[in-house]
């Protein structure tokens, strides 16, 4: 029996009236990243995101980023690894704060965008990642991209790691996310999606946009929350996914 962890990015909004379709998400995946405040979210969207992910029993994820509100977390950012190390111990730190204030527990973390795909490359900026959430608490569970860096160089410090994929982005042969600047980069039809998901978790192959077929491990599958067609994505993909068969609920700690 196959088993996927389905988690989604969320609270990338500010004000808690302009949450959008987050809750109703949380009814069809089993994990959620929350945004902490420098890419997205402010303190009202942060609790009121956290307490709904508890009343939904979703597993929760801090999504801390760059300190880049206007470009959405997605600029590139040169910052040495001492810096990478202190943003992430801050954005986190507080995540876990208020998951305890509220009664949660803080289960993973996922870094968004522009630091996402650094640490992905740079194992450097990997390693100081895995660092502050190593020094937070060595149980978190630190989600990378698969065959990244982030996920060798979490691993090289003892944490337990999970190896993303993306069910909503095409994939270089490299098995790097195609940049969104490029065409293509992001998957908007939901047969796609469904399709690429399915593939990546039973046949443990995505298929590059040469038409390649590349391995890739599948461990939780991503689905981007501000997405136009997230909720449809989430739905369909959570569907047809136990439709064959597949379990779906968050990676154990």
């Amino acid at each position: 029996m196959i088993t996927i962890d389905l988690n989604c990015d969320i609270g990338e909004s500010f004000g808690i009236w302009r949450m959008g379709n987050d809750e109703a998400l949380m009814d069809w995946v089993s994990s959620v990243n929350v945004a902490c405040g420098f890419h997205a979210g402010d303190p009202s969207v942060i609790r009121k995101t956290i307490q709904t992910a508890i009343q939904k029993g979703v597993a929760i994820g801090a999504h801390p980023s760059f300190p880049d509100l206007q470009g959405f977390g997605r600029r590139e950012m040169k910052l040495p690894e001492e810096e990478v190390f202190d943003l992430v111990l801050y954005q986190v730190s507080a995540l876990k704060g208020i998951c305890e204030a509220l009664g949660g527990q803080l289960h993973h973390v996922k870094p968004h965008g522009a630091l996402y795909n650094q640490a992905a490359k740079n194992s450097s900026i990997a390693r100081a990642i895995a660092e502050a959430v190593k020094s937070i608490d060595k149980n978190l569970i630190l989600f990378g991209l698969s065959g990244s860096f982030l996920i060798s160089e979490a691993e090289n410090l003892g944490l337990k790691t999970a190896s993303e994929v993306f069910a909503d982005r095409t994939y270089q042969p490299d098995g790097t996310l195609t940049p969104r600047n490029f065409p293509n980069a992001v998957i908007k039809d939901t047969s796609l999606a469904i399709a690429q998901a399915i593939q990546m978790i039973t046949t443990k192959t995505v298929t590059a946009t040469n038409g390649e077929k590349i391995p890739i491990k599948a461990e939780t599958v991503c689905i981007h929350g501000d997405g136009e067609k997230a909720l449809d994505f989430a739905r369909n993909i959570n569907l047809s996914l136990k439709k064959i068969g597949v379990t779906i609920k968050p990676i154990a700690r």
